[in-house]
């Protein structure tokens, strides 16, 4: 198999070099440009251990000279009209999905998600009229030089959208200081998200965060046992529980606790590990060995305290960052992975007895961003819905993202949301214009 996946990627990365899509420089207004002072940063594919490509690893400078290129396209591109700006953005979106294939290969090559999920992922800021400058993450910037460059074969006008990669704190800390910046929109740990809410406190800038979760999944004695097992395979184990709305605690209430748990660990066992680019494949790596070594520690903290493996509970045979996916049963909550995100293919089992004790175990967190619900009874349901307090409920449902509903959390998963007008209104200002009507009479007369 390893000699299948080292030849999948490369006819991959050989089709993304092809189409041009396989980038290794950042974007500053018109420029295609490395590092003032030469250095890169290694990108490299996790699933194999391959070297992708390399990317300029910025700093200060760099990113002084974007927020300069921004400022100056932005009297343009903010005059222009809704409809100009539309027209723009629907080039950049039709060259977005005629490029699908090939930029859900780049993100299963440099993030490992199974290329199935990666092609269900393929602009509200620049659609409000503000530029841009992008800080994608050091493990996976290539998408989003991609996506530049898409944007710039649809005529965004240079220093409309800019990449800059590389030294995240040196970065951080040019965008922080600078006044011309006016918004700071983030997606990672709630740790990282804190210190920008404090660093943006000094020019008075606007905050978007979207941070980190701890998803509650209550499955009640009247569910429907195999829709619950399917919602929550996915919510669970989407990109190999490496997303940000993911399940961390399933709680399944007394009444079918032991016919749930037989169902849903025969589901996870039969998951299928490996490289994303292989068919068939659902599970893909971790993203580092980081990861890996988080998840090993949540699982032996969990048995340490009584849990049992039902399913995995081991790093995959594969090796490198795999780890198989696992199922916990008789989880309690002074585990480590009651309260923190394991990020990773690891479901705690947690037995509850009635609606109130339920509520209260998934609210004992201090993040709040997605939840789920499975039962047949549409009161109960509205009446939990109501009673959690996260910023998006699933009912019935495991996968919950939509561009046409708000993204977003409450107490520590963040601020503000994404998606639908809601998204939109984020990058906006509040204008009031009061017009003098005795001096617009005496104008006119």
């Amino acid at each position: 198999m390893g000699t299948v996946a080292h030849s999948n990627s490369h006819v991959a990365a050989k089709k993304l070099k092809d189409a041009g899509l396989l980038l290794s420089r950042a974007l500053i207004g018109d420029k295609w440009c490395d590092a003032i002072d030469g250095r890169t940063l290694n990108v490299t594919n996790p699933a194999t251990g391959e070297l992708l490509t390399s990317v300029p690893f910025m700093g200060r400078k760099e990113t002084e000279l974007a927020i300069t290129a921004a400022h100056e396209a932005f009297p343009a591109w903010s005059q222009k009209t809704n409809t100009e700006r539309s027209k723009l953005l629907r080039k950049w979106f039709d060259l977005l999905i005629q490029n699908k294939e090939e930029l859900g290969r780049l993100m299963t090559l440099e993030q490992g998600k199974p290329l199935k999920e990666a092609l269900g992922e393929v602009a509200p800021a620049l659609a409000a009229g503000c530029t841009i400058i992008v800080k994608p993450s050091e493990f996976t910037p290539l998408s989003a030089m991609a996506a530049a460059k898409l944007a710039v074969e649809a005529g965004i006008p240079a220093g409309v959208l800019n990449i800059v990669t590389g030294d995240a704190p040196q970065i951080g800390a040019a965008l922080l200081e600078s006044t011309r910046v006016r918004k700071i929109t983030f997606t990672g740990s709630t740790q990282i998200g804190k210190k920008l809410m404090e660093g943006s406190a000094a020019t008075v800038k606007k905050v978007s965060l979207e941070l980190g979760g701890n998803a509650p999944c209550i499955i009640f004695d009247d569910a429907n046992i195999d829709l619950a097992v399917k919602g929550a395979l996915a919510a669970k184990y989407r990109n190999s529980g490496q997303t940000c709305v993911c399940v961390n605690r399933i709680f399944v209430q007394d009444g079918i606790y032991a016919e749930f748990a037989k169902a849903f660990a025969l589901a996870v066992s039969q998951l299928q590990v490996g490289n994303g680019l292989d068919e068939g494949v659902t599970q893909g790596p971790l993203i580092n060995p980081a990861a890996v070594v988080k998840v090993e520690s949540h699982v032996e903290d969990a048995v340490a305290k009584g849990a049992k493996v039902l399913t995995g509970g081991k790093k995959h045979s594969l090796g490198r960052t795999f780890y198989e996916p696992t199922v916990l049963a008789d989880a309690t909550v002074d585990m480590r992975i009651f309260s923190e995100e394991v990020f990773g293919p690891v479901a705690p089992l947690i037995r509850f007895k009635d609606d109130k004790e339920a509520v209260a175990m998934a609210n004992d967190t201090e993040f709040g961003l997605a939840s789920y619900i499975f039962t047949e009874n549409i009161t109960r349901g509205w009446r939990i819905a109501e009673a959690l307090e996260y910023g998006m409920v699933g009912l019935n449902e495991g996968l919950i993202s939509t561009e046409v509903a708000p993204f977003g959390g409450m107490k520590q998963s963040g601020l503000g949301r994404e998606g639908s007008k809601y998204g939109l209104d984020e990058y906006l200002e509040t204008l009031e214009l009061q017009w003098d009507r005795v001096q617009r009479r005496v104008d006119i007369f």
